[in-house]
């Protein structure tokens, strides 16, 4: 059996943390090229300059539009020739990052992270869109990026929503881990750029990425409240920074080598529907979690576990709480048919799923997490 892990070359986190880029700048040269929208970057101005001066190193400013959309990449792309840039530097939101990705195509990438929202910063794959925010399509690369730096600084002082939402998405992680695992499913990290084309064999999962979905999971359940509450208050705490490290690295790991499964293709089809265009992705994730347990009718004990997690610390339960407090038959329906097209991760559970189990489940799952909310409410 083909087994794959992929993982960054090296992960480091701290307070003030980018006040030291201008070091992982230098091992590839003076000049980075710096995709960050305008107001990320002015967030962090000071740091940027205290960090060029004390390296001896330069930012080259890409004035980062929003989109990753095939154009920006493209123009990117001319400014960090035009200016012999070494290594290009993603900073801000998932976005700003995963263009630094399409930009790098696997050499010279540094995530710089300034919320703890998704799990992206440490893929070797980026989602485009198109210039006016549609999906377009998902790029792989050779490689993860070379360094993820955080500065859980800047993480602290972000809304808590964004850290929270980072929560729904690691939560899933090691749910679709297990599930893939038990159904010897393929895995991302198996899929290097040309694996579209046949180029190379996909693979399966590793213990090692099992155990860190796992440990993603008990970080989650130890830490996450009293990580909201240190957020509430923009301070670092241990236990926000035990959660910044679920959110990004153990949840990154263990999605891309463990493996994708029923909450994240939910996710994506419930993206159909209008109300839910205003809720994070972790979010929509968190409740696609909740309707994965029940499609594999999951102990009860460990559905509350969940349920209860996501009321305390202000996460989705039910389908009213990512804005569809009503869904008709048919747009369940619809919802379900996206959530099974053939290339979705919902057939990495480990036994026949249909539309019609699919739709059912959401529709219980709704049911039981408006049931919890009523009860512990």
């Amino acid at each position: 059996m083909r087994k794959a892990f992929i993982s960054p070359t090296k992960y480091v986190q701290g307070e003030d943390e980018i006040r030291n880029l201008g070091y992982f700048v230098k091992t590839f040269g003076d000049t980075a090229l710096l995709i960050a929208h305008p107001d990320d970057r002015k967030r962090v101005e000071d740091k940027l300059k205290e960090t060029e001066e004390k390296f001896g190193v330069s930012f080259i400013p890409g004035d980062f539009s929003g989109e990753c959309s095939r154009q920006e990449i493209q123009r990117l792309k001319e400014v960090a020739k035009e200016h012999h840039c070494s290594c290009t530097v993603g900073l801000g939101g998932g976005k700003a990052v995963d263009t630094a990705k399409c930009v790098a195509e696997g050499v010279g990438m540094i995530a710089v992270p300034t919320i703890a929202a998704t799990d992206a910063s440490t893929s070797h794959s980026a989602v485009m869109y198109t210039q006016s925010g549609e999906f377009d399509d998902y790029a792989y690369f050779k490689a993860s990026p070379s360094v993820v730096l955080v500065d859980t600084t800047c993480i602290a002082n972000a809304p808590t929503r964004f850290l929270v939402s980072g929560m729904g998405d690691a939560m899933s992680t090691w749910f679709e881990a297990r599930a893939s695992a038990r159904a010897y499913a393929n895995v991302n990290a198996g899929l290097p750029c040309g694996a579209r084309e046949g180029l190379c064999p996909t693979a399966k999962g590793t213990k090692a990425a099992l155990a860190l979905a796992k440990l993603c999971y008990e970080t989650l359940l130890e830490d996450g409240v009293k990580a909201k509450i240190a957020c509430d208050h923009n301070v670092v705490t241990p236990a926000l920074e035990s959660i910044i490290e679920a959110n990004i690295l153990l949840s990154g790991l263990g999605f891309e080598s463990g493996g994708l499964a029923a909450a994240h293709a939910i996710h994506d089809g419930l993206s159909l529907l209008p109300g839910t265009h205003h809720s994070f992705h972790g979010e929509k994730v968190s409740f696609g979690t909740i309707a994965q347990l029940v499609l594999e009718n999951a102990p009860t004990e460990e559905l509350e576990t969940v349920i209860r997690f996501n009321l305390d610390v202000g996460l989705p339960v039910c389908l009213e709480d990512i804005g569809v407090p009503k869904i008709t038959d048919e747009e369940l329906i619809q919802v379900a048919q996206k959530t099974c097209i053939p290339e979705e991760s919902i057939y990495s559970m480990p036994f026949p799923v249909s539309v019609e189990t699919v739709a059912s489940a959401i529709r219980a799952a709704d049911e039981i997490g408006k049931s919890y909310k009523q009860r512990w409410m």
